[in-house]
Parts: structure tokens; sequence; C-alpha cells
């Protein structure tokens, strides 16, 4: 039994391994083509390790992309403050007060994200077009927040329900209004729902391509996903440049997604406890 009890074991391992590595081949690859010379992957065979590497596609895309990193950047940023700023309000309200038709309005939240992006994109380019913000960060910001704000409603409301009435009518005993209470007692205590909440909204906007493309009129404020779409029109030939800007636009994320892991592990298990 212990002789079967191994062989599972070590049949299920191997088969985990095999799996991550199939999954995690599409990023090696990329690194690997980031440091081999332009032509490299037009060699037969192809080369597997970058032996005799060479940094010039990282130049490349640092001097080609390095103004679309810095505009992802203030676009990320931006959804993630109003994204809060709107949701963490929004969910202290659905959890605590007996507001009439909020089942309703949950499952509008859930009904947004089922809402194609080409139709969201379209609409809104109206939207900014009318009001004089089409290419702009402000157009990105909201536009990507339309997609951000209700997942993190969502996921606050859930964690909040959680948290015991009794530490606000505590705090309300004591002289505080719903504001205090929310800003001194359910803030600190929803640090893991806010950390993923925070995190998912700044990956939308990092990852989007379909509004930044669509409200970008003349690319003054071109994200690094457009850029990156730009670059590889322009430099068919040169995939080092292309699969190093891959490269340089995957760490801001992955590093976000290794800081705040375990934040993000308690903050989506936390609203499973209680409704």
């Amino acid at each position: 039994m212990a002789v079967h009890r191994r062989v599972r074991t070590a049949f299920t391992t191997v088969a985990a391994l095999v799996i991550v590595g199939v999954l995690l081949f599409p990023l090696y690859w990329m690194v690997n083509a980031s440091f081999q010379p332009a032509t490299g992957l037009l060699e037969t065979p192809p080369r597997w390790f970058p032996v005799g590497g060479t940094l010039d596609g990282y130049r490349q895309a640092v001097e080609s992309q390095g103004r679309p990193l810095l505009n992802s950047m203030i676009v990320a940023a931006g959804t993630v403050a109003l994204t809060l700023a709107l949701s963490v309000p929004a969910a202290y309200a659905l959890s605590r007060f007996r507001v009439r038709g909020a089942g309703v309005l949950l499952f509008a939240l859930l009904l947004v994200q089922m809402v194609p992006g080409i139709v969201m994109a379209n609409s809104l380019y109206a939207v900014m077009n009318q009001t004089g913000l089409l290419s702009t960060y402000a157009a990105l910001i909201l536009a990507d927040s339309t997609v951000a704000v209700p997942f993190a409603v969502l996921i606050l409301r859930a964690f909040m329900a959680t948290i015991p009435a009794e530490l606000g009518e505590a705090a309300m005993v004591d002289g505080a209004g719903h504001g205090r209470v929310l800003w001194s007692v359910v803030l600190p205590v929803s640090r893991n729902a806010m950390i993923t909440a925070a995190l998912f909204a700044f990956l939308f906007a990092w990852a989007d391509f379909l509004f930044a493309v669509t409200l970008n009129a003349d690319d003054s404020v071109m994200p690094v996903t457009v850029g990156i779409y730009r670059f590889i029109g322009a430099h068919t030939a040169d995939w080092n440049g292309v699969m190093a800007t891959g490269v340089i636009a995957s760490v801001p994320a992955a590093v976000l997604l290794v800081v705040a892991q375990r934040y993000v592990a308690a903050g989506v298990t936390g609203g499973a406890l209680k409704d």
C-alpha cells in the first residue's frame, strides 16, 4: 500500500512539473529570444539557450518604449486610486446598510463584467470625443476603471460583510460617525481585500489594449501595450527587441504579483466566510 502511495505521489509530482513547464515555456522562450541576435530566431535549429547573447534588444526597447512604459504606469496608478476611491465607500454602504435595490445593484455589477469590451470601447469613444477627453490620461483611467470598479466593489463588499458589526457599533458609541468608522475601523481590517482590489485594478490597466488603442486618436498617451503593437509593426525582423520589450513590460506586474501574493490569497478567500 505504501509503495502504491509513493508511486502515485511521484506520478502526481512529475505530472505537475510537466504542466508547469508547459505553461512557463512561452515565458522562458520570450526571455531566451530577448538575448539572442536579431536573426537568432530564424536559425535552424533554433537556439534553446541564450549562449553568446546580446543586450541590443533591451537597449532598443528602452529607447523606444521608455515613454509608453511611463504612460502605462501613470494610467495604472490613476486607475488604482480612482477604483479604491469609488469602490471602498460603495462596498461599505452595501455591506452595512440596508440599501433598497442592493441585490439588483450587485447583479448589475456582475452583468457589467459580461459586457464585451468592444461594445464598451465604442461607447466610451463617443463619450470621450464629446467631452474633449480623447487621447488623455483621464480617458484611459476612466475607461479602465469601468472594468476595475465593479470587480473591486464585489471583492470589498464580500470581505467587509465578514467584519463583525460590533466593531463599528462600539466606535459609534464613542461618538464616531460612519466616515470615521470606515477610516479607522473597517479599512485597517480590510487591508488584504484592498490590496487584492488594487492589484487587480493595476493589472487591468497595465494589460489593457482595447481601450488604449481605441481612445488614443494620436498616440499622445500611448501605453506600453499599444507601444509593443506599434513596435512589432515597425520592427518585424528585430524579434529580440520585441521580446525584450515584452520582458520589460512584464516585470512590474510580476513583481507586484510576487510581493502581494499572500495578501491576494487572504483577500479573495476572506469573503467566503460569510455573506
